[in-house]
């Protein structure tokens, strides 16, 4: 085996690399009434259709799912970082479903990310609003039967969302980001945010043009849910033409 030269030494990680190394044993008293605790624990580059990234693969003490981030530019130590928390829909994400905007709702946000000096999307485990793929096909069962999409997750003794953004915070507080600007229309990821420490300084609006198969849906989730959605304002997807909006900005 060949050694290293003399004076010859190994290459230090660098940026995000070297959160991999300081979480390696780290070990809090976690976030929220669950106590989650995440670290870093791998870091690779990931060139995308949209741009390049940086994927950033986290453990938790939870839930034994694999949260993961995408970071475009340097974010740590950085404010205002334009964010998006983005829940994984299978049957939209990768399978194009129509009955939703989550398909519409990642691309637009990973554009849009990828065009500004950085950004960060959370990608997190929590199928169906919290519920679980197989709970969210039988509320699409009972929303054929006339259900909204709210009544559906009662029916099946739920909440209306279960998402929980205490791993969310975590990840952006060990990510060493300042403060967010929030790419998101519901308010509740805002309190949530809050609530666990995280600085939202404005909120960038993410609404998609609605299709046939999801206008009840997104109008259910403004009236039922407090999503900030006009869907007669939607014609088409402003995230992708128009300069980014924040809400609450200071002026000058």
């Amino acid at each position: 085996m060949k050694k290293p030269s003399q004076g010859q030494t190994q290459a230090q990680p660098t940026g995000l690399q070297q959160l991999v190394e300081r979480d390696r044993d780290h070990n809090c008293g976690g976030f929220g009434v669950h106590h989650v605790c995440v670290k870093v624990d791998a870091v690779a580059r990931l060139p995308t259709r949209f741009g390049d990234f940086q994927i950033v693969a986290f453990w938790n003490n939870r839930d034994n799912k694999e949260h993961i981030a995408l970071v475009h530019g340097d974010v740590i130590g950085a404010s205002d970082v334009p964010t998006r928390l983005h829940s994984e829909c299978l049957t939209g994400d990768a399978l194009g479903s129509l009955r939703c905007d989550c398909r519409d709702q990642l691309e637009a946000a990973l554009r849009a990310l990828a065009s500004m000096e950085r950004g960060v999307l959370l990608y997190l485990r929590q199928e169906g609003r919290g519920i679980g793929l197989v709970n969210k096909v039988r509320a699409y069962a009972l929303q054929e039967q006339g259900l909204d999409t709210v009544d559906a997750n009662r029916a099946l003794g739920f909440r209306d969302d279960e998402r929980d953004y205490a791993i969310a915070a975590h990840m952006l507080q060990s990510l060493g980001v300042r403060s967010i600007q929030l790419m998101t229309n519901n308010p509740d990821k805002i309190r949530q945010l809050e609530q666990h420490g995280i600085t939202v300084s404005g909120r960038l609006p993410h609404v998609m043009a609605p299709n046939e198969h999801n206008r009840f849906y997104l109008e259910t989730k403004a009236a039922r849910s407090g999503h900030f959605i006009d869907l007669d304002e939607t014609e088409r997807l402003p995230e992708q033409d128009d300069p980014v909006i924040v809400e609450g900005e200071p002026k000058g």
